[in-house]
Formats: C-alpha cells, sequence, structure tokens
C-alpha cells in the first residue's frame, strides 16, 4: 500500500502555473495527503487553503501515478485541475520555503516529470 497525495493544478489567466518549494529544493504542486472522510477534490481545496492561504475550486482529476519521492519511498499521485475561486495572494505555509508562478510552457528543472506532465496536459486542454 502507498500513501496518497491529492495535488492541484492552478492555471493563472497569464498561464502560468503556481507552484511550491518543498524541503527537498524541489518545486512541487500544491497539495497533500487526503483525510478519513474527505473526498479528493476536498482534499485539493482543502490543502490550497493550508499551503496558500488561496481558495480554489476543483475542475477535474487531470492524472494519476506511482511517484518516488525518495529512493524506495512511493506515493500515489492525483492531481486535479483547479480554477481560482478568489483573489491570489498566496501567503507561504510552513509547509513551504516558497511560492512562485511559472510560465506553463517554461518549468523550473527541479520539478518532478510527473507535475511537470500534469501541467502540460491541463494546459494543452485549456489553451
Amino acid at each position: 500500500m502507498f500513501p496518497v497525495s491529492i495535488k492541484g493544478v492552478l492555471l493563472l489567466p497569464s498561464s502560468e502555473v503556481v507552484l511550491a518549494l518543498n524541503d527537498r529544493n524541489e518545486w512541487e504542486l500544491p497539495g497533500g495527503r487526503i483525510e478519513i472522510g474527505e473526498g479528493s477534490a476536498e482534499c485539493m481545496i482543502r490543502e490550497f487553503q493550508e499551503e496558500l492561504d488561496v481558495e480554489v475550486t476543483a475542475l477535474g482529476i487531470i492524472d494519476s501515478y506511482l511517484f518516488e519521492v525518495i529512493p524506495s519511498k512511493h506515493v500515489f499521485i492525483v492531481t486535479y485541475g483547479c480554477a481560482l475561486a478568489g483573489e491570489f495572494a498566496p501567503r507561504v505555509s510552513a509547509e513551504h520555503s516558497r511560492i512562485a508562478t511559472f510560465d506553463a510552457n517554461t518549468l523550473p528543472a527541479n520539478l518532478p516529470p510527473g507535475y511537470a506532465c500534469s501541467i502540460h496536459t491541463s494546459f494543452t486542454a485549456t489553451h
């Protein structure tokens, strides 16, 4: 069995995607572990609120895959497309060192390939 993490691809009107810098110095999609009794879309919405203080709505599942976070530690990732449901004025939580936006066509090198694939899939579907 593997832990499950629900992530969100938030594409802003500027065609930029929102990413968070984790303690492994990797950019990642905002999101996290699903809680007991919580639906996956609810999890993604809650995680955006907790990690960025940003409200989003779920648009639908983009992808799912098994991700090797560090050698021999795997997490099952489910990515959702999401839309901004209010103002975009993110605040960094204790879970990340930075929040930044990147052009969806110019993603950082230290972004795991699965996240990049989800971003490209979401961008292609909306443009």
